[in-house]
């Protein structure tokens, strides 16, 4: 616009791009302050999903929707979540606000101000530490990262893993629901074809937004000697289309289709007797495990060197830039799981019980904000009517928490050591991924990985939180091991 600048888009793409990009700090204030407050329609709407699920869970004869969501999964009650939580929120702290400190004074170094660090300062002031810190190039590493080769890494890991193999399968006149579908069975050589997986990896006009796994058809058993095999699809959003130039992911995003291919892997090689319970149809606070779990093959070097290879060279991805992406990954560990127990905080709260009268979610989201981060709260903000997992996963948004905590022990005690070995697939598979929600999922962890994975708290079920704590070398993380 000539008379008044740029107009920005406050989707969630273009607002993380100017507050990680733009030098003057009154832009990210403005781009900050905008798309966090819009749109303003949304407060009312949240508002009537409160009161709905209010509702819903007193005609089901329980205090809460968060007691009513809560009841079936491993927690078994609000209060174990809130307890969990907060005794996260209190281990993570000191390194958090110690984060935020080297932050704040780093950004007075640069801008020569003796002002207080904001939130619109986070994502500029640490991407310039992290790429300082470690000489990190995103087009650089995005290099080693060309999609197809990625597609080719989920390969390696099946293979490596379980001795089954990826095959691409032509698709049927009308089967697809865009040209850029691919369709592949996954196949092992003395059990046959496993399921079917959809790969729609392209972003387009009016596409599902984000990154996500479909289950399009659960696996059951029909009869004695037949069984119906699971079908998937994987949905992304990467940039250009199969028919464009060499794609290439940025780290993050490879992170996340390895994420999801986790979910799909659930699905996939689940083998229940009834549809109800075939692959990621768990209990919540067990369903993002094997999606957090297959995160670390994403950042493991023996595993990136078997695919992550540069677009035009083929030369191999260095050992020395991994270890540099992963340096910049652990800078502010801190500050991103505090950012997520506040998230699940907020979760817990709005669909926890109910103060009369109700108060507006704009004060309750700034109070949290206020007690457990180390950030404070832009007043005439309300970013929280952009998070969409209140939707979806209302009063189970800890799961996220639950299942950092379980990856990092399964990680640890069972991956680490031999990530690729068919041994270790063997045991993920017969041991977990195959019984989808049929077992007990405390029964499934525990055969797993041997004891110390989960603690008994008041009546329910609660992670260690050992491996994470010494992962994210959070200094002594005692938990008190509590009895039913």
């Amino acid at each position: 616009m000539k008379e008044k600048g740029y107009r920005i888009s406050t989707e969630p793409g273009a607002l993380s791009s100017v507050l990680q990009w733009a030098a003057d700090a009154e832009v990210r204030k403005m781009a900050y302050v905008q798309g966090n407050s819009v749109p303003h329609a949304n407060l009312a709407v949240l508002d009537k999903l409160i009161a709905a699920r209010h509702e819903i869970a007193q005609i089901m004869g329980y205090k809460s929707y968060a007691e009513f969501a809560v009841r079936p999964n491993m927690a078994s009650s609000p209060q174990v979540v809130k307890s969990f939580l907060l005794e996260m929120s209190k281990i993570v702290r000191p390194k958090a606000d110690e984060e935020f400190r080297i932050i704040r004074d780093f950004m007075r170094e640069k801008s020569g101000q003796n002002r207080d660090l904001e939130p619109w300062d986070e994502a500029y002031f640490t991407g310039m530490m992290k790429s300082s810190a470690y000489n990190l190039d995103s087009s650089v590493v995005a290099s080693y990262f060309p999609l197809s080769q990625c597609i080719e890494g989920l390969k390696v890991l099946v293979e490596s893993l379980f001795g089954a193999t990826f095959h691409s399968i032509p698709l049927e006149p009308g089967e697809s629901w865009h040209p850029d579908v691919l369709k592949m069975s996954l196949h092992h050589p003395e059990e046959g074809d496993l399921g079917y997986l959809y790969l729609d990896l392209y972003s387009r006009k009016g596409k599902y937004p984000g990154c996500a796994h479909f289950a399009i058809k659960g696996g059951r058993r029909i009869s004695e000697t037949e069984y119906q095999l699971p079908v998937v699809a994987l949905v992304c959003n990467f940039s250009g289309s199969c028919n464009s130039s060499i794609v290439r992911l940025n780290h993050w995003e490879v992170e996340t289709l390895f994420h999801e291919f986790g979910h799909a892997l659930h699905s996939l090689l689940s083998r229940t007797d009834y549809q109800h319970f075939s692959g990621t149809r768990v209990v919540l606070d067990l369903a993002e495990t094997p999606s957090n779990l297959f995160e670390y093959y994403a950042w493991d070097y023996r595993v990136l060197r078997t695919f992550a290879k540069h677009y035009s060279t083929g030369e191999i991805i260095p050992e020395k830039l991994v270890q540099s992406m992963l340096g910049a990954k652990k800078m502010f560990a801190a500050t991103e799981l505090q950012r997520q127990i506040f998230y699940a905080l907020i979760d817990q709260r709005l669909f926890g019980e109910r103060p009369s009268p109700p108060r507006d979610t704009i004060s309750v989201v700034a109070d949290l904000k206020r007690n457990y981060t180390s950030w404070k709260h832009v007043e005439g903000t309300h970013w929280h009517t952009r998070f969409s997992h209140l939707l979806n996963y209302g009063a189970g948004y800890y799961s996220y928490l639950y299942a950092k905590c379980f990856a990092a022990t399964i990680w640890q005690k069972l991956c680490q050591e031999d990530p690729l070995s068919l041994a270790t697939g063997t045991a993920l598979r017969t041991k977990f991924l195959q019984h989808g929600g049929a077992e007990d999922p405390a029964g499934l962890l525990n055969d797993l990985v041997g004891d110390g994975i989960l603690r008994y708290h008041d009546g329910g079920l609660v992670p260690d939180i050992t491996s994470l704590c010494d992962e994210m070398k959070l200094g002594e993380c005692k938990q008190e091991q509590f009895l039913l």
